[in-house]
């Protein structure tokens, strides 16, 4: 009897025990975060652009959370302010936060030393080297594929390739346009893969899943867009005329680490061993070859870290407010609102979906999306039996998605101030979003269904 009765609660909205009432007003947090950040990121980009920046840089997401933090402080007066502080604590404090907090970190240090010894450029030019001229689009696809996995950042792939990919479009007479989209796609693709790319940390902790099982979600609906993709661009190649491509430099023992570090964390081997052997085999070839020094090994890998800062600080502020508008009843109003309009499983994971897509329309910035959505997502994975590998994979492709579209993110503006080119004329070219939320969507219609452990007790 107790657990029908639990059953039928859930329909209506009523809070289970121990949970706070819906309370939609412990949303404002978050509404001040977006009028602030993505209001004045419009506002400095199409109304008043400032010269020499980017709209959405002019205000700090990190002010911009400062600012909201102080506005869900000030919610809630039945609370003291030592009891927020204590549920802040407790927010921050969650073992998941704790381990993304330390791999940002690392990735940080080994970003910064990687980039710094050449290693992105090698294997860039080594990959470019071993393509015909004819199938060079093609070509960059996969190159920024591996190049995005191998890096854990699609920001860093696009800063490095997209030149490349200008002056290969230049040298064969390619579409500019589609080029840089290529190379757009490959990165939002690795991107999603990655072992050591803070969307996958977020999205992986926040759910409590292993990296490699997230992956093997993931795979499952990336690998047909991306498959999808090159079958797209290897018609275009055929249908298009021939090209010569110029030899590009390259050191084998700079590329290597990558290719170590990306077959290591495929196998599954912990993610801290993974990055602590590519920092010391970067260190290592760096040193050997001549572009790191003894010193420049410590002021890359310091660099790389001071990278991280604002992630990390953006991760320890929405960690508070999370855990302030959960306990201020926002989570519970959200949910509330997903049982009025989903149903099942399937209206479960397209509500994740949605959310984690608005979340990144609003802030341009696939790691803060995750990082916002996931606490919200974990109560819907439990509410609606979802399994939190494809909770997950849900966070960070859906956020990838996105964040590979929309003209003012960070990917498609400096992809569009490296070639010269508008970021708006680069959309169309994006096969790889387009298709991968086509595959998103099928994983969702097609994905099975059975009934929750507390339905089959109950009849």
């Amino acid at each position: 009897m107790e657990n029908k009765d639990d059953a039928a609660l859930k329909p209506s909205g009523q809070p289970e025990i121990g949970k706070p009432a819906p309370n939609a007003k412990a949303l404002f947090p978050i509404l001040v975060f977006l009028v602030l950040y993505l209001g004045l990121g419009i506002y400095y980009t199409y109304i008043h652009p400032l010269k020499g920046q980017m709209g959405f840089y002019v205000m700090s997401v990190v002010v911009a959370f400062g600012l909201a933090l102080i506005v869900a402080f000030c919610q809630n007066r039945k609370l003291s302010f030592d009891e927020k502080i204590h549920i802040c604590a407790r927010g921050i404090g969650d073992d998941n936060i704790t381990i993304m907090l330390f791999i940002f970190l690392m990735a940080g240090a080994f970003s910064g030393l990687a980039k710094e010894a050449g290693g992105v450029e090698s294997t860039a030019n080594l990959l470019l080297n071993a393509i015909p001229g004819r199938f060079a689009i093609p070509g960059l696809f996969v190159i920024a594929c591996l190049i995005s996995m191998a890096m854990g950042t699609s920001v860093g792939t696009i800063t490095v390739l997209v030149p490349i990919a200008a002056s290969v479009a230049q040298t064969a007479g390619f579409n500019l346009p589609l080029c840089v989209g290529t190379v757009v796609g490959g990165a939002m693709f690795g991107d999603n893969l990655s072992f050591i790319s803070d969307t996958t940390i977020a999205a992986t902790k926040t759910q409590g899943v292993e990296m490699k099982e997230k992956f093997k979600a993931n795979l499952k609906i990336a690998l047909p867009a991306a498959a999808a993709t090159f079958i797209i661009l290897i018609v275009m190649a055929v249908m298009g005329g021939d090209a010569h491509l110029g030899h590009y430099d390259f050191n084998l023992a700079l590329a290597m680490p990558y290719f170590i570090v990306l077959i290591l964390a495929l196998i599954g081997i912990n993610v801290f061993i993974v990055l602590g052997i590519g920092v010391i085999l970067f260190a290592i070839s760096g040193v050997f070859v001549g572009s790191l020094s003894f010193d420049s090994v410590f002021l890359s890998m310091g660099s790389g870290t001071s990278g991280m800062f604002e992630t990390m600080i953006v991760t320890i502020l929405v960690a508070s407010i999370s855990a302030l508008i959960e306990a201020h009843g926002g989570f519970e109003s959200i949910l509330g609102f997903i049982r009025r309009h989903a149903h099942g499983k399937r209206g479960g994971m397209a509500g994740i979906g949605i959310l984690t897509g608005i979340m990144d329309v609003s802030t341009a910035n696939n790691t803060v999306a995750i990082v916002v959505a996931a606490p919200i997502a974990k109560n819907i994975s439990e509410e609606y039996d979802i399994d939190p590998r494809q909770t997950a994979s849900l966070l960070d492709t859906c956020s990838c998605i996105m964040q590979g579209i929309i003209p003012y993110g960070a990917q498609l503006l400096i992809a569009a101030s490296l070639s010269g080119i508008s970021s708006v004329s680069i959309i169309r070219w994006l096969f790889y979003p387009y298709l991968l939320l086509v595959a998103v969507v099928c994983s969702i219609i097609f994905t099975r269904t059975k009934p929750k452990k507390k339905d089959k007790e109950a009849a």
